[in-house]
């Protein structure tokens, strides 16, 4: 073992990985072994190749045992990765680098963790041995602790020996080790299963270490995290090891690399070895000199990028102030906590927002890495790769709002990618609302790029190997399983959005024979407006619309016969769902611009107002309202009149109201008569009754803005002096006694009383 030097390491530290690149260099090692699955061996190669930009990660993914998909592990490094320096090392200086953790095999079995756990994530299981050694230093912050100690450490002795002399200390006082066995484990508060596979990781490490020995190496450098070093210097017998590993369960795995993120790997996004600030440690480890002035000018730019006045002189005041705070706080170098403090005092003139966008900006970032062509890949993976390159859209981890013209071919070929993308649950772009504020020729979306898309992609790659077929083959298949119209109707929508002309037969036959045989008008209704806006815009968008053509001429005719019967004896609630499906369809129909349908539609309506008693009063106003907006009514005001007279309950005349005045507050502001119907009702209404339908009334109100309901107030109170009966008409004065009580208390909180 003399030959063999092991070095712990923080798993994502700048001041760790510049120490363990000194001392690979001191050490000179023939081979180099780092902590991770072993699968990774034939690739580990593609670490020096150009096209390789951290930060990346290993995936390892495994088939679920039902079907339901892959099981996958992350083991992430960026570029202040110690480990990720040590395979840069070994592959530049010629010597073979190997991972020796126990194998992404054993540890993607049924009972392992999730998707989204990294190789490293049992790291933060246990109890942290950092926040026992920076409590021994009389820190409160582990993190701080260790940033003083080695991260932010200028040139010096190596820290390795005093690193592994801690953690051997610390594992022995932390449980009893009896003679001739493995350290003990991690500390109490673990479970049995993962104490025993943080001890089957150990064995294996040592076992792959005994191997490289017996190979003929001599001079063996070992990087893994800081708690195990005392494990690997143990005299352990092999057929101890061997034991421990004996038997353990395997599953069949494919390892490639995958880019990652800075944002992932920050501690608050659930990864147990992540750290605080991914941003600042790059910086630190990138930075070689004035790490403080390079950071605050960086701040300085981010802030000016947003229109804020940032001038030299705040910088250098900023510096100044973040040295004196580590000179008064005893820190070798001013930390993140330092520097933030000083662009909030200095740059930021102690506002929030703006130390919030240097957080999420330049401490966490979003800095996205970069793999290899050559890198494993499935067949799909490398059809998006190629359809990203031919259409120019580049992934990013910020998001990036994209706004396309489908009129131009390039814009309409990247809508279609994204909404086959879409269709695979692949959303890379997410639809900012329906557009149609652009018109029907702009689609405006957001594309950010997550690293779980990779395994999205291997999981949806057994539809096809392309994004179009598979995009396809899910379609067939999303239609055959719908269990209702509505979910129909919307599967063809997307197969037209997505230009998939193969689906459309067997979507569209599925279709046809459902709404042939559904005999429920509120299902026909609600797969009516997906329907009409794949017809509306597959025109505007290229598309073959023909079959569906006839499947909606054939919805309408039967939504428009079965209106009748559907809304008879209607309660509250089945009256607004109606309403709904009404409104939906009215729109869809306006958007249609099919005359024949429209008056279908609207002689349908006025059929449903020659028999006002079967109708609910909510959808009894509310239809009144449509025909009235289509020119179709010329007696609105007596039909208001007789819905809101004295012989109406008050809750079916607040209830024909709140339909009537859904559409809009415009009807009130620019109709006189109809203005002083509503008012003259509500003023009418006795105290009880008036109660009674308040919540009806705040409802329809307050669904108004603000500016609306305002000028309703300035219409009502400009009207032609105050009505008969009420405070202020000339034959009503009002009563100064019972007045000047409600008077005096205006004035106290007015303000004004004496």
């Amino acid at each position: 073992m003399s030959h063999v030097e092991v070095f712990g390491v923080r798993h994502h530290g700048p001041g760790s990985a510049r120490a363990l690149r000194g001392a690979l260099e001191e050490f000179k090692p023939d081979a180099v072994l780092v902590e991770g699955p072993p699968e990774a061996d034939p690739i580990v190669e593609l670490a020096g190749d150009p096209g390789m930009v951290p930060p990346v990660a290993l995936l390892a993914y495994s088939p679920a045992p039902d079907g339901g998909g892959h099981k996958a592990a992350f083991w992430p490094f960026a570029e202040f990765s110690p480990e990720w320096q040590a395979i840069r090392y070994a592959l530049g200086a010629g010597v073979p680098v190997r991972f020796c953790d126990l194998p992404a095999a054993n540890q993607l079995v049924p009972s392992g963790r999730e998707r989204d756990m990294s190789g490293h994530a049992a790291e933060g299981i246990r109890l942290d041995p950092l926040g026992r050694l920076a409590e021994a230093a009389g820190y409160d912050d582990a993190e701080r602790w260790w940033d003083d100690a080695v991260e932010h450490r200028g040139a010096g002795p190596s820290p390795f020996p005093a690193i592994a002399e801690a953690m051997t200390e610390l594992r022995a006082r932390l449980a009893e080790q009896p003679e001739g066995t493995a350290p003990a484990g991690p500390p109490p508060g673990r479970s049995p299963r993962e104490e025993r596979r943080e001890e089957q990781r150990e064995a294996h490490m040592r076992r792959t270490l005994r191997r490289t020995l017996k190979e003929g190496h001599e001079r063996v450098a070992v990087v893994c995290g800081a708690w195990h070093v005392p494990a690997l210097r143990a005299r352990i017998p092999a057929a101890s090891d061997d034991r421990t590993l004996r038997g353990l369960p395997k599953t069949k795995v494919a390892m490639t690399w995958v880019p990652w993120t800075h944002g992932r790997l920050a501690g608050r996004s659930g990864y147990g070895a992540g750290v605080r600030s991914p941003g600042w440690y790059h910086h630190l480890f990138t930075a070689r000199d004035r790490p403080i002035e390079r950071w605050l000018t960086a701040a300085a730019r981010v802030l000016r990028e947003e229109d804020l006045h940032v001038s030299s002189a705040h910088v250098i005041e900023a510096v100044r102030l973040a040295e004196a705070l580590a000179a008064l706080r005893g820190r070798p170098l001013a930390g993140l906590d330092e520097v933030t403090e000083a662009a909030r005092a200095v740059l930021c003139e102690g506002a929030d927002l703006p130390v919030e966008l240097i957080q999420r900006r330049m401490v966490v970032g979003e800095r996205l890495g970069a793999v290899p062509e050559r890198a494993p890949m499935v067949p799909l993976q490398r059809d998006l790769q190629a359809e990203q390159r031919r259409l120019r859209l580049k992934p990013s981890a910020l998001g990036r709002e994209h706004d396309l013209d489908l009129r131009k071919p390039t814009d309409l070929e990247r809508s279609r990618l994204l909404h086959r993308l879409r269709l695979l649950d692949v959303d890379w772009g997410v639809p900012a609302g329906t557009g149609r504020s652009k018109g029907t020729f702009r689609e405006t979306w957001t594309l950010t790029w997550r690293p779980e898309f990779d395994v999205e992609l291997i999981e949806v790659s057994a539809w096809g190997t392309t994004v179009r077929g598979a995009a396809t083959a899910r379609a067939e298949a999303l239609a055959d399983q719908a269990a209702a119209l509505a979910d129909l109707t919307s599967v063809a929508e997307r197969c037209l959005l997505s230009d998939l002309g193969d689906a459309l037969p067997s979507v569209m036959g599925a279709l046809a024979d459902r709404a042939a045989v559904d005999t429920d008008v509120a299902h026909l209704m609600s797969a009516l407006p997906a329907l009409v806006r794949a017809l509306r815009y597959g025109d505007v968008r290229g598309t073959s619309t023909g079959p569906l053509r006839t499947v909606v001429d054939g919805l309408i005719v039967r939504v428009c016969v079965g209106l009748a019967p559907a809304i008879t004896g209607l309660d509250d609630a089945a009256a607004r769902e109606f309403l709904a499906h009404a409104d939906a369809v009215h729109g869809a129909l306006s958007l249609l611009a099919d005359e024949a349908h429209l008056e279908r539609w609207r002689t349908a309506l006025e059929g449903l107002l020659t028999r006002p008693d079967a109708l609910h009063g909510r959808i009894e106003g509310r239809l009144t309202r449509l025909l009235l907006d289509a020119g179709r009514l010329g007696d609105v005001p007596d039909r208001m009149a007789r819905a809101v007279s004295a012989g109406a309950a008050p809750a079916r005349a607040a209830a024909w109201i709140e339909g009537f005045l859904s559409g809009g507050a415009l009807l009130l502001l620019h109709d006189e008569a109809l203005l002083r119907l509503v008012d003259g009702w509500i003023a009418g209404l006795p105290a009880g009754s008036f109660t009674d339908v308040l919540p009806l009334l705040r409802r329809t109100f307050g669904a108004y803005s603000a500016a609306e309901r305002r000028a309703i107030g300035e219409r009502l109170r400009h009207r032609a002096g105050p009505r008969p009966g009420t405070p202020g008409h000339p034959e009503d004065p009002v009563d100064e006694t019972r007045a000047a009580p409600a008077a005096a208390t205006t004035l106290r909180i007015l303000g004004w009383a004496n």
